[in-house]
């Protein structure tokens, strides 16, 4: 395995811990968080083809229908949007040296929490003291 070839999941989760955020590590999910953006964006261009077709329907129940579709698809589109900004932070973090370590204690995020959610700020204890200092204060 070189550096600059791309390796799989499974051979990124058989690196030993000392080779946490190697080159290639970096690399596999940078080409991760890209693919996911490359997606989102030619979502993004498909719902737009789609809101601009106008079908008119003559059925108050079809037309209601179809109004619905299109607001789903815009609040998809929203989550994207955001989810867009979460990649590019992400990859940004990548550029500076950032990626995968806890923004709150500078702890190794991990692989398996990496490859569950690419976009993750914070590891897993710190992302459930979060949730839990949210809850407290939501109540």
């Amino acid at each position: 395995m070189s550096t600059s070839s791309v390796i799989t999941t499974e051979d990124l989760l058989c690196m030993p811990g000392n080779q946490y955020m190697n080159a290639q590590q970096l690399l596999f999910f940078r080409q991760l968080l890209e693919q996911q953006l490359i997606s989102i964006r030619n979502n993004a261009v498909a719902t737009g083809n789609h809101l601009r077709e106008h079908e008119d329907f003559p059925d108050p129940a079809d037309r209601a229908t179809q109004e619905e579709l299109h607001t789903l698809e815009l609040r998809t589109r929203d989550r994207e949007r955001k989810l867009e900004k979460k990649i590019s932070a992400a990859l940004q973090r990548i550029t500076n040296g950032e990626y995968g370590y806890c923004e709150e204690t500078g702890d190794p995020i991990g692989l398996n929490r990496l490859l569950a959610r690419p976009t993750a700020t914070l590891s897993l204890e710190a992302q459930e003291r979060h949730e839990r200092r949210e809850r407290q204060f939501r109540s």
